[in-house]
């Protein structure tokens, strides 16, 4: 590798963060202002991930279901004693009962909507319910979880039919304790909408799992 293309992969790990930079043992021919200006701003970047990596964006979760947005607030979903990341899978007899949610933030005076949804449903290749809403709280507490909010819509145990289904968790940050009425119907629902409705903006968070019937044998979901 020429010391232009040495340099330009040492500007872009040090600004990302990239670990990768450690293979070069600390070799690095950037000047003293260049390392000046990546020390000082490889922070602004160290929660951005490039959309093709994103795992969102891989997922199609971003535009099926929401806009791109900045994640700001923690969010851990967890079954059992395991974690949700996203893009892992787990069987039906795993999600039976509700998970434990975790929110983060900066103080109990801020409240949180958390929606579950299916865009899969009821199949990935024909998803002419998405999207399946199955479970909704509101005015959830800062640094506390799910259990602490209003259950407006009761969790439904995921039981996919038919393919893959991305199961997703999507976490909106409210202006302040705020009525919210359940829908009329699970199906069709929309992530979208529902924020828009009741002015909670961009999502500050989302995790989504995989799920398909116990047997497997669903096919792969179209598109991945």
């Amino acid at each position: 590798m020429d010391k232009d293309s040495d340099a330009r992969a040492c500007m872009m790990f040090v600004c990302v963060g990239d670990i990768g930079w450690g293979r070069r043992g600390g070799m690095c021919p950037l000047s003293i202002s260049s390392w000046s200006f990546c020390l000082k701003n490889k922070n602004k970047n160290k929660n951005k991930m490039p959309r093709d990596r994103d795992p969102l964006v891989v997922g199609r979760v971003i535009g099926d279901v929401l806009d791109p947005f900045t994640r700001s607030i923690g969010l851990r979903v967890i079954y059992g004693n395991r974690e949700v990341a996203n893009g892992c899978e787990f069987r039906p007899s795993q999600v039976v009962n509700q998970p434990r949610v975790e929110v983060g933030g900066e103080d109990l005076r801020t409240f949180f909507t958390l929606v579950m949804v299916d865009p899969d449903a009821p199949s990935p290749s024909d998803p002419s319910l998405r999207e399946y809403l199955h479970w909704l709280v509101t005015d959830i507490p800062g640094t506390t979880g799910a259990t602490f909010g209003q259950e407006i819509v009761r969790y439904e145990s995921p039981r996919p039919s038919m393919g893959i289904h991305r199961f997703l968790f999507v976490l909106f940050r409210q202006l302040g304790r705020q009525t919210v009425y359940a829908p009329g119907w699970r199906q069709n629902f929309n992530s979208r909408d529902f924020a828009e409705l009741y002015n909670l903006g961009s999502p500050v968070a989302a995790v989504y799992y995989n799920c398909q019937r116990e047997s497997g044998t669903g096919g792969r979901r179209r598109g991945l």
